[in-house]
């Protein structure tokens, strides 16, 4: 019961962050200098085409009845139609979130994979060289953006080396420069916490027990230690994969990747209003959700979190 309680508290909490970032997308995708008709009509249109097609779109509307007649849609699962496209919103956004989807969780492994291991050896080593070589390494992976990394490695890997492929999605090789670009700078963030996290547990009284006992340092280090630093641990992956969903727009961009990031972009320079709330919706909605599902697994694997 405690369990439940505790999730379902957490879904009524994010309710008013839903709905104040369907409100904010409204409003920041109106914010968008440009006129989206006569981005469609071009700019030789008559005035009475444009005025027509605007009366179509609604666009002459109040802000505020556009704001209702956007939060009646959303309510009802009905997003618009995109100028662009000329389809619902839902089913563009929908083709291309897959591939979003596929390369944050990509990145994300890659950001763990290289990111554990190296913070729980950082912590064994505290104070060592090993220690002081991750501290560069972390700094090194924290001083270069995205949009500076992605050209780098194209530049050696495709170009120079012709290892791996420029741009598009197909086979796991796409996915190599992308999800390592996308997870680099998260990689150096995580390793830091872990490495924070286990010190702090390896300093604890049943460290010093368990190394009585005669347990092995590996499972000192594993089965005790990193296991009880878990939920600072948790939370940076957590609020992590939805930084990788919010960072897709410039690597997506960099490497021609066809998800939502690339697509925002697209919305923006075609000034299409429903694709780009679309675009920002769903990625917003879907930290929500992965802040949601973190909460969950807080629950799951310490008990005194739904107990608090």
């Amino acid at each position: 019961m405690a369990l439940l309680r505790y999730i379902g508290q957490r879904i009524l909490y994010a309710i008013p962050a839903l709905w104040l970032i369907v409100t904010m997308v409204f409003m920041l995708a109106h914010m968008v200098p440009g006129d989206p008709v006569a981005q469609m009509l071009g700019e030789g249109a008559r005035v009475e085409d444009l005025q027509q097609l605007r009366h179509a779109l609604g666009l002459d509307l109040p802000l505020l009845t556009q704001y209702g007649r956007y939060m009646g849609g959303v309510l009802h699962g009905n997003l618009g139609e995109s100028f662009r496209f000329q389809q619902p919103v839902l089913k563009v956004v929908a083709s291309h979130y897959p591939a979003t989807l596929e390369l944050a969780i990509v990145a994300l492994l890659i950001c763990a994979a290289i990111a554990i291991p190296a913070g729980v050896l950082a912590a064994h080593r505290r104070g060592e060289r090993t220690d002081h070589a991750v501290g560069v390494l972390t700094l090194f992976g924290l001083s270069i953006p995205n949009f500076a990394l992605g050209p780098i490695l194209i530049l050696v890997f495709s170009v120079i080396l012709g290892w791996l492929p420029v741009s598009g999605r197909g086979g796991i090789l796409h996915l190599v420069l992308p999800a390592f670009t996308l997870g680099a700078a998260l990689a150096a963030i995580l390793t830091r916490m872990v490495r924070t996290s286990v010190i702090e547990e390896l300093s604890a009284d049943y460290i010093r027990t368990a190394r009585a006992k005669g347990l092995t340092e590996s499972a000192v280090l594993f089965r005790h230690a990193f296991r009880n630093a878990l939920i600072p641990i948790l939370t940076i992956l957590g609020l992590q994969f939805g930084t990788l969903l919010a960072g897709t727009i410039v690597t997506e961009s960099i490497f021609a990747w066809p998800g939502i990031g690339r697509l925002a972009v697209q919305a923006i320079g075609a000034r299409d209003y429903p694709l780009l709330q679309g675009c920002i919706l769903l990625i917003a909605v879907s930290y929500v959700i992965v802040n949601l599902l973190t909460d969950f697994v807080y629950a799951a694997v310490d008990p005194r979190v739904r107990l608090e």
